[in-house]
């Protein structure tokens, strides 16, 4: 089966799909104007939405906690549930919108994530609160494919299509560090769930202007969606997460058993992908040392991010004591660094090498995180935010350059399962950090501290717990508690500083051959042999 390269029909630009930059004349694409500029200012809109929602919660996490009532468990499904179904249902959607159409599968997603977005904002429980953000991540999940793909139906011209994906970029990972200031700043005027309602006029003017703005694409003649990968990827995902979490504070037969359960979908999927003519994720693409190292790369980076901020998140405010608003004041400085590193990255790769750029950030990184080792109970918030401005500072080079050596190092007619597995990499990388790291934290905590209830289960049970006590009672507890998480946060800072260390030594040599942005390469040898290679094809539904 040949790969689909062209729509069902004239596109905004006036002209059929291509995927060579012409217009299918052999005529160079008109450069995009201005109804393709504010296009892409919507879609930028769509993934700041998307981003932000992954971590507006982590301010919010311990004062819903109080309200709600929710255990330690379930604070960690309200935190993962968005971001694993999100993950999951990526490459699904991505599909899906092949075949009913990227913009319309756009605004049906918005639609839906405008609707999640108000029940999770007025959640009476925590079994709600876990199933709204479910949801949100389904809803997600419609969105964040399509954005990429349409980017590239609009902007023909490499170099437009070059700076608007970077556009977007910043968007993305702008709304990953504004969601823990923009959700802080919520919470100190309004309520928890005001954090939530972020997504409904962005859902609303996506509903508005999209029709306006975004061109319509679907593949012709795309085969169906094949449900067994569907279902044999979310029975993979769902089972390894849950085994993870339960495995931090029930070490028993259930968890390993669920665990063991995930991994064997796991590779029941990965081998029916192999045999499928049409798969939800192109196995063949890992062949490409140069796509497998920066996609491995991106989800080393975004899993410890995700669970550093989480730790950090819940220092500032039950440890160092800030309020929220005083708490997103703070971390200002970090996002400074965090975008500033963004901006340079692609500068700095037009003289150096990505392999030593990537790496070098990484060292940075790891400084930031050793730095992150050091921090205790009496000090102030200078340490930690410091620490974290050098992990975001150094991480640019990574972040920024990963998506264009995964899209840009597979052949044209693969970019879009490149995409779409760049992305799900990326939220999957998040919340699994959050998961597991943040099980480990847990863990470490109920270890070092020996008190009866929600107070031995976190930080923020302890919290409350305190304010129930004698005064000189509830000042032990709290300080029994801080210690503990602190203690904690030392320990996870450490093990991701030794991993990361090892991921730049992986990345400065497994990429050492690819030259600075622009300087032409030379190509390996058996790369066009191998891009030509396609397995024996079966039929979609064949079972």
């Amino acid at each position: 089966m040949e790969p689909h390269t062209r729509t069902d029909g004239p596109d905004s630009t006036g002209s059929t799909g291509s995927t060579d930059g012409t217009d299918g004349t052999g005529g160079a694409q008109r450069k995009a104007g201005r109804r393709e500029w504010a296009g892409l200012a919507v879609l930028v809109l769509i993934a700041l939405m998307v981003s932000i929602d992954v971590f507006v919660l982590l301010l919010a996490l311990p004062h819903l906690s109080a309200d709600l009532g929710a255990t330690a468990t379930q604070q960690l499904w309200i935190m993962d549930v968005y971001g694993f179904l999100l993950s999951g249902f990526l490459i699904t959607m991505g599909g899906l919108g092949d075949r009913i159409g990227r913009r319309r599968l756009l605004l049906v997603g918005a639609a839906a994530f405008g609707a999640a977005s108000v029940a999770a904002a007025y959640a009476p429980s925590p079994e709600l609160l876990i199933a709204a953000r479910a949801l949100l991540g389904v809803a997600g999940a419609t969105l964040a494919p399509s954005t990429l793909s349409l980017i590239g139906t609009m902007f023909r011209d490499p170099r437009q299509r070059s700076l608007a994906i970077g556009v977007w970029l910043v968007g993305v990972m702008g709304g990953a560090a504004l969601g823990p200031v923009v959700g802080g700043l919520l919470i100190g005027h309004f309520w928890w769930g005001s954090a939530f309602l972020l997504g409904v006029p962005a859902a609303v003017l996506l509903l508005v202007l999209g029709p306006l703005l975004l061109p319509e694409y679907r593949a012709p003649g795309a085969g169906r969606i094949d449900l067994a990968s569907v279902a044999l990827s979310l029975a993979a995902v769902l089972p390894v997460v849950y085994g993870v979490k339960e495995l931090a504070h029930d070490p028993g037969a259930v968890p390993v058993a669920v665990l063991a359960a995930g991994l064997a979908a796991g590779a029941l999927f990965v081998r029916r992908q192999r045999r499928l003519a049409d798969p939800l994720i192109d196995l063949r693409l890992f062949r490409n040392r140069e796509f497998g190292t920066a996609l491995g790369g991106s989800l080393a980076v975004t899993l410890l991010a995700g669970a550093i901020m989480m730790f950090l998140t819940q220092h500032l405010q039950l440890v160092q004591g800030l309020s929220p608003q005083a708490a997103a004041l703070w971390m200002l400085p970090a996002l400074g660094a965090n975008m500033l590193g963004f901006q340079l990255s692609p500068l700095l790769a037009r003289r150096i090498r990505p392999a030593r750029l990537i790496a070098g950030g990484l060292a940075v990184s790891v400084c930031g995180l050793l730095v992150l080792t050091r921090v205790g109970t009496d000090q102030g918030p200078g340490l930690l935010i410091t620490g974290w401005g050098l992990i975001g500072f150094g991480s640019g080079p990574l972040v920024t350059l990963a998506t264009d050596l995964v899209v840009g190092s597979v052949p044209q007619e693969r970019a879009g399962s490149a995409a779409a597995m760049n992305e799900t990499s990326g939220e999957f990388g998040f919340a699994l950090g959050i998961a597991l790291l943040g099980s480990a934290g847990t863990f470490l905590y109920r270890s070092r501290i020996d008190a009866p209830g929600a107070a031995g289960e976190s930080l923020a049970g302890a919290v409350a717990e305190a304010g129930t006590l004698p005064s000189p009672a509830g000042e032990a507890l709290l300080e029994a508690a801080r210690g503990a998480f602190t203690s904690g946060l030392n320990a996870v800072a450490f093990g991701s500083a030794v991993l990361l260390a090892a991921m730049a030594v992986l990345i400065a040599v497994m990429l050492r051959g690819v030259p600075p942005i622009g300087a032409e390469r030379e190509p390996e040898p058996g790369t066009e042999a191998e891009a030509g290679e396609r397995p024996e094809a079966v039929p979609a539904d064949a079972r």
